[in-house]
């Protein structure tokens, strides 16, 4: 049977950097001390027998005519714990971390043709609301 995971908000740069295997490369001690001082980011990793095997992060937009919505920033889980419900259970407690915070809703942008991300946001419950087009800029 496996161990249930266990979703906790992430506060220190020690667990942050703990997590770095979950990233898309090594976690910068700096990087990780800003992302804590910025209002409105957050981070939740889930650990199995104390080890993080999952984690999503989140940020905060405001608008003087919206209010606030959370940005589901990123959303990974290690390869070994896939296909056990630990993105949904992820998904779900960054929903509700968002409510709690007076967010009125919550977004992510994803490849039309990733299923995987797509099936495990819709079973969290996210609406498909059409089409979406993400252009960006890279200052470095």
């Amino acid at each position: 049977m496996d161990t249930p995971p266990v979703v906790r908000r992430a506060t220190t740069v020690t667990q942050l950097t703990a997590a770095e295997h979950l990233y898309d490369g090594p976690a910068r001690p700096e990087w990780a001390e800003r992302f804590l001082a910025a209002p409105g980011h957050l981070m939740l990793i889930a650990y199995v027998e104390g080890e993080p095997v999952g984690m999503v992060s989140g940020i905060e937009m405001s608008h003087p005519d919206k209010g606030t919505e959370m940005c589901l920033y990123e959303l990974s889980v290690d390869e070994r714990y896939r296909r056990r419900g630990i993105g949904r259970a992820l998904t779900q407690a960054l929903a509700e971390a968002a409510k709690e915070r007076g967010c009125y809703g919550m977004w992510v942008g994803v490849e039309r043709d990733n299923d995987a991300a797509l099936a495990t946001y819709r079973a969290a419950r996210a609406k498909d609301d059409g089409d979406f087009a993400m252009l960006t800029w890279t200052f470095r």
